[in-house]
């Protein structure tokens, strides 16, 4: 099959739900994407935050290959040993007592509703089944999780989604006791918004949602599908902001560009389901939480997240000392930054990768920076070149 058939074949037999661009990628290394023609680009996007090792480790394929090689699938009626040991090492990395594996971040968002519906069920009236997430928030497209996501081009055509969802202001400690209530049964917070254009919580914030959340007994339900296991330089993003969440669902880099992605719960959340209640086909396969248990290994490392640190000061830096005066505002936490221009960025999104540059947007005026967790300095700086040269180009 030719290159320029791909995409015809593309457009005939896949559902057009993504505009891609007239490139064809063939394999990676590192922080390193190929085409099929040879050429290079510099991958700071991670496959939305999903590579966090990058392309092609080798320990990863070593470890993904050995167990390839034994076994990939029995569904979950039965155990296998690499599931038990990677639920063990995700409980016991947080507050978490236990996890249901999923396949994908929708998923785990969606398990996190049924819970928490269940759980108030069990504990309190049938009235108590609010949901609060926040504006700008990203948790899925599956009804129940775009139920949650603000964004009203994503939820419009799908309507009537899930009933009796709020939306406080992100960062707006007064829109908290204006949305929360003792019929709420659950609220959701991403303690580093990706999707909705980068933003970081203050802490305030997240301390006002956890108590008001004890106040009205509802269940505080942190959102680290893009932001956690690694990416803010701590092993999990609410870390840093001293909550104890009740959930948290997590998903993209947890199995290095494999699907899984899990419900993590305390034993109060967790202690209501019971068989049937819930399950999943695929989730937690062997091949997958092999591959999980490989990467949070690589990455629960201090020294790994001492370095995501170090490289994001060194990226923000370098950032914000670009000479454009396109930028408007530079922020995030560790490797999962935000660049706002004061223009749309879908044209500096082509003319990076026409320069061999892969960036992301979040909403129409961010670019998103998320690389592999495992860049070099010296890819950060031949990064930070080819942005720069970029943004002149666009604003000569």
């Amino acid at each position: 099959m030719t290159h320029s058939s791909i995409h015809q074949k593309a457009e005939q037999v896949l559902v057009q739900t993504y505009p891609r661009p007239d490139i064809v990628f063939d394999h990676g290394t590192g922080s390193t994407l190929y085409d099929e023609a040879g050429k290079a680009y510099l991958d700071f996007g991670a496959g939305i935050a999903v590579n966090a090792l990058g392309h092609s480790d080798s320990g990863w394929v070593e470890y993904v290959s050995s167990q390839a090689g034994k076994l990939a699938h029995v569904s979950n009626l039965f155990h296998t040993r690499p599931q038990i040991e990677l639920a063990e090492k995700l409980v016991n990395s947080c507050f978490a007592d236990r996890l249901f594996f999923v396949n994908s971040g929708s998923e785990a968002n969606e398990t996190a509703i049924k819970f928490a519906r269940k759980w108030a069920r069990e504990n309190y009236s049938g009235e108590k089944t609010g949901l609060a997430a926040c504006t700008h928030s990203f948790h899925g497209r599956t009804c129940g999780a775009l139920s949650l996501t603000a964004k009203e081009k994503y939820r419009a055509p799908f309507e009537p989604l899930v009933p009796g969802v709020h939306f406080l202001e992100y960062n707006n400690i007064a829109s908290i006791e204006q949305n929360i209530n003792d019929n709420t049964c659950a609220v959701f917070v991403e303690p580093v918004q990706g999707e909705g254009g980068v933003y970081p919580a203050d802490p305030a914030f997240l301390q006002a949602l956890r108590k008001a959340c004890d106040e009205h007994n509802a269940l505080l339900v942190v959102d680290e599908v893009q932001c956690g296991l690694g990416r803010t330089g701590s092993l999990w993003a609410h870390q840093l902001y001293d909550i104890v969440p009740d959930m948290m669902t997590i998903a993209k880099p947890l199995a290095g560009g494999l699907p899984v992605g899990a419900a993590l719960a305390s034993e109060k959340v967790a202690g209501v389901i019971v068989p049937g209640d819930h399950g999943n086909t695929f989730a937690g396969g062997p091949l997958t939480c092999a591959a999980g248990l490989y990467t949070l290994e690589r990455i629960a490392d201090p020294d790994f997240l001492a370095a995501v640190t170090h490289k994001s000061k060194l990226l923000l830096d370098g950032l914000k000392k670009l000479s454009s005066a396109a930028i408007v505002e530079t922020r995030g936490k560790g490797l999962l930054i935000g660049v706002e221009l004061s223009f749309p960025v879908k044209p500096v999104l082509d003319l990076a990768l026409e320069n061999g540059l892969i960036v992301l947007s979040a909403g129409e005026n961010v670019l998103r920076i998320c690389p592999p967790l495992t860049i070099t300095e010296e890819e950060i700086s031949s990064g930070l070149s080819i942005l720069e040269k970029t943004l002149k180009t666009i604003t000569a």
